[in-house]
């Protein structure tokens, strides 16, 4: 995936600003549609939408030459923001599209309006290619072999899921990271609800049991992961962290973790980020669930599955692993593209030290502990 990133920045002006003409990708293919009528995930149909808009709207020279500065630093430009400030008759009406596109994102994804805009565009593919540029979506099944992409005519064209094209892509998306930070917050605040103890403000009260001086932590050191289950025109992951366990009143415990740091697989990162505080927990031990947002996850569901399954555990007065029921929990299903299971640590002790390796031998951790002391 760092190879992607490269593609990224190594922008030509030619490509992005230069005038759009008929692409040789091959004759034009027909929209896409789904087989026997199958549902198409709310999310992915808003930035479909979005995309061919968009598409559409390069054809005005001026706004496409403000599109391909604003993507020149290879990283993710809000396409709401992007279009507001626009003078250019295209960007208005675009601009329109978009916000009802994000609204539709919002409301897929359990978020309230105070998320703002989450579409974003990007530039990955050839972008050094005098080529004129398509305009995609990425596709809401891992598993889809080929990614369709519009023109300016509003044309479809089919892209290899598996090869990076020989033409510059804008790529129609979400904030990720604004997405995940957002969700958190809704996963929290819905656990909370649901009676699971969190660190949300709401969050059941539990006895106060952390030392006046302080408490001990398990701090990353440095994590890696073989696959983030994304592809290359997704671009960087969304990652998140479940950690379960039971809380000093004896009932489930689920705090969240982020990591917006961990985008590229077969990198090892080196955050010294706490992940577990163990002055909230009964027991020294605790499960942790890594998750990749895929777009589609709506935090909302999937806070009320998780309660839904662990509220069912009670504690015998032994430590019980609580990964299984936290990934079972996971909404699926072949028409979405949900929160991807990135891998799993059972039975985190908090004296676990050095490297672990995670279950589905995909991540591996190197912990130290950690004190923190008190103000």
């Amino acid at each position: 995936m760092s190879v992607r990133k490269q593609l990224r920045t190594a922008l030509c002006g030619l490509a992005l600003a230069g005038v759009v003409v008929t692409t040789t990708q091959g004759p034009a293919a027909a929209a896409p549609t789904v087989d026997g009528g199958a549902k198409v995930s709310p999310v992915a149909a808003a930035e479909d939408a979005a995309a061919r808009s968009l598409a559409r709207s390069l054809g005005d020279a001026g706004w496409r030459a403000e599109v391909g500065r604003a993507v020149a630093g290879g990283t993710g430009t809000g396409l709401k923001a992007l279009a507001d400030t626009s003078r250019t008759r295209a960007a208005t009406s675009l601009a329109v599209d978009v916000a009802a596109a994000d609204r539709s994102v919002r409301a897929a994804k359990g978020l309230a309006a105070d998320a703002g805009g989450l579409l974003t565009v990007t530039l990955t593919g050839a972008v050094g290619s005098h080529r004129a540029p398509l305009v995609a979506v990425a596709p809401s099944d891992d598993e889809a072999t080929a990614i369709t992409a519009y023109d300016t005519n509003g044309r479809a064209h089919t892209l290899d899921a598996a090869r990076t094209p020989d033409v510059p892509v804008y790529v129609v998306g979400i904030d990720g990271e604004k997405a995940v930070e957002a969700g958190v917050k809704v996963l929290e605040r819905e656990l909370a609800a649901a009676g699971v103890a969190t660190a949300a403000p709401s969050a059941p009260a539990a006895p106060a049991a952390t030392a006046a001086t302080g408490y001990w932590t398990s701090r990353i050191t440095s994590v890696r992961l073989n696959d983030d289950m994304e592809t290359w025109i997704k671009g960087d992951a969304e990652i998140f962290s479940i950690v379960s366990g039971f809380g000093l009143d004896g009932k489930v415990r689920v705090d969240t973790v982020t990591h917006p740091y961990l985008n590229d697989a077969g990198t090892t990162y080196y955050p010294n980020q706490i992940l577990v505080n163990w002055s909230q927990y009964k027991y020294n031990l605790a499960d942790v669930v890594m998750m990749e947002d895929d777009g589609d996850t709506n935090y909302s569901a999937l806070a009320k599955a998780i309660a839904a399954a662990l509220l069912t555990i009670a504690d015998l007065g032994a430590y019980i692993p609580l990964v299984d029921p936290v990934v079972d929990a996971i909404p699926s299903s072949f028409w979405t593209d949900d929160a991807d299971f990135v891998d799993a640590w059972y039975t985190l002790a908090r004296e676990t030290t050095g490297t672990r390796d995670g279950a589905g031998a995909n991540g591996r951790f190197t912990f130290d502990r950690y004190w923190v002391s008190a103000l």
